[in-house]
């Protein structure tokens, strides 16, 4: 019969508490942006500057130059639609989801 070789295994103070993400900012280095089905669509020229998706968008991916709305950060979109829904242009909203194209 083969020998097993001990392994030591990490003791409770050495492993790292779930759900703390050590690197803070580390965000920014993913594509969070691939599990969507849906993704906004900005008509820059319905765009009355309102900023409303800015302030409701919870992955910060609308992008603002000199305080205005300048386009969209895909990378980081999950395709929630707040952004279309909080858009107040009427009748055709500055902001549209469309169907993703893989």
């Amino acid at each position: 019969m083969a020998k097993t070789e001990k392994v030591k295994l990490p003791g409770w103070k050495e492993v790292v508490i779930g759900g703390i993400n050590p690197d803070a900012g580390s965000a920014a280095k993913y594509n969070s942006g691939t599990w969507r089905t849906f993704k906004p669509v900005w008509s820059e020229e319905r765009c009355i500057q309102c900023n409303l998706c800015w302030i409701n968008c919870p992955d910060s991916s609308i992008m603002i130059k000199d305080g205005k709305v300048c386009g969209m950060d895909l990378v980081h979109c999950k395709g929630c639609g707040i952004c279309a829904a909080v858009c107040p242009v009427k009748p055709k909203k500055a902001i549209e989801m469309v169907k993703e194209e893989k």
